[in-house]
């Protein structure tokens, strides 16, 4: 009988292996990445274009053109649409991002054929109907009035445009008059030019005869070579304090560009971001919310996109208090600067990172986001187990050099 009184050995293993996937390169050039093996019956066929906000000639254009996608096709509605996939169990994902914008299909193994047909229909002949875009402008001009009453949303959007500019894509933000410009030519428009499959995820209990009828099916679509743009960050150089009437919160954000994945640092940021403020036992939180008790909650994150990576620290504070976390926050920026990380400080923290990281496979569409991020952003196939092995080495030396490097020159916005 197990002794309930005897607390179990402590483990620490924190391997990290991403299964191999099988990869048909196609006829057009486009990869098929296939992740067979799951226990469940179920498939996702995700389709990843180079179609968001990086390549949109005009603001709101990419998001706009995403969400009308399986609004029409020749023989449906939206509505039959809808009832269609909802008929089979079946469900489609549209999701419009800073650098792609992605078309998934969730199903049960069985129904995978009755379901297709009417998915590469979206994918390849949308109608894009008027009278769904109007409807979508009214409710998106709805959704915008409500956020922008929002400390967080409007301090967010702020810091972005502060920190890559205000006319760069990853900076812009949609504006009501962005949404009434927009018009059904240059939707299809920048459908034509843009939805052309970057890369296909299967993930699935799937029949030779069916992945082959896939392989086939997405052979025979047209490839268009996308030619890749630079364009120049115009951060602005003043921090900002945007009053906003009545409201007794302030939102406060901290942020700055950084490294991004493929950079040799970027273990050592990764791990000193999650001790400062990227988990509940964090220095951020520690000082502020704990022993100030002066919010519910502060945290730091770093966000990798394909042209550039961002750091920010973000906070919904009284607005009495602003002036005190800001000056904490500098602060702590300056502690990890200044000293050096105590043994037991860091070993937590690295318990901490890399338990969460081996979480985040805990499941096959969690694994197959790993997978994917290693094609579209070209990392190495083993990234994520280097990156275990690298966090695990560091020393609070290399922490403190990082530290160094990269938590200074941060943007302040705050709005509240």
């Amino acid at each position: 009988m197990i002794d309930r009184t005897v607390a179990p050995g402590f483990s620490k293993n924190f391997s990290f292996h991403l299964p191999q996937p099988e990869i048909f390169t196609l006829t057009n050039g486009i990869d098929l990445v296939f992740l067979p093996d799951v226990r469940q019956e179920i498939i996702k066929l995700e389709v990843v274009f180079s179609a968001g906000k990086w390549y949109e000639p005009q603001n709101g254009i990419s998001h706009f053109t995403a969400s009308l996608l399986d609004k029409g096709t020749p023989h449906q509605s939206a509505k039959e649409i809808s009832e269609f996939f909802d008929y089979y169990g079946a469900h489609v994902e549209i999701i419009s991002g800073y650098d792609y914008s992605s078309v998934s299909l969730y199903s049960l193994s069985k129904n995978l054929s009755k379901v297709f047909q009417l998915f590469g229909s979206i994918l390849t002949s949308p109608t894009f109907p008027e009278n769904e875009l109007e409807l979508h402008k009214k409710l998106s001009i709805q959704d915008l009035k409500v956020n922008n009453k929002k400390n967080s949303f409007v301090a967010s959007q702020l810091l972005r445009k502060n920190i890559f500019g205000k006319d760069h894509p990853y900076g812009t933000s949609l504006e009501e008059h962005d949404v009434t410009a927009i018009t059904i030519d240059q939707i299809r428009l920048f459908y034509r030019a843009k939805y052309s499959p970057t890369a296909i995820y299967l993930l699935g209990n799937i029949a030779r005869p069916e992945l082959k009828e896939l392989i086939d099916y997405f052979s025979k679509l047209p490839v268009v070579k996308l030619s890749e743009k630079h364009i120049e960050l115009n951060p602005f150089k003043e921090n900002i304090h945007q009053p906003m009437p009545d409201s007794v919160q302030t939102s406060i954000r901290f942020g700055r560009t950084t490294i991004n994945r493929l950079h040799p640092d970027f273990p050592s940021l990764l791990l000193l971001n999650h001790l400062l403020g990227g988990y509940f036992g964090s220095r951020l939180m520690k000082n502020i919310r704990e022993e100030k008790g002066l919010t519910y909650g502060i945290y730091s994150s770093v966000q990798p996109l394909k042209q550039h990576c961002m750091m920010t620290i973000g906070a919904d504070v009284n607005s009495e208090a602003l002036l005190i976390i800001t000056e904490e926050i500098n602060k702590e920026l300056n502690k990890l600067i200044s000293h050096p990380v105590s043994e037991k400080e860091l070993q937590v923290s690295k318990n901490h990172f890399l338990g969460n990281l081996q979480l985040e496979v805990s499941n096959p569409f969690s694994v197959m986001e790993k997978i994917k991020i290693l094609k579209l952003y070209q990392l190495n196939s083993a990234f994520y187990y280097n990156l275990i092995q690298s966090v695990d080495s560091i020393d609070n030396k290399t922490l403190q050099a990082c530290a160094a490097n990269y938590l200074h020159s941060f943007q302040t916005v705050s709005v509240g």
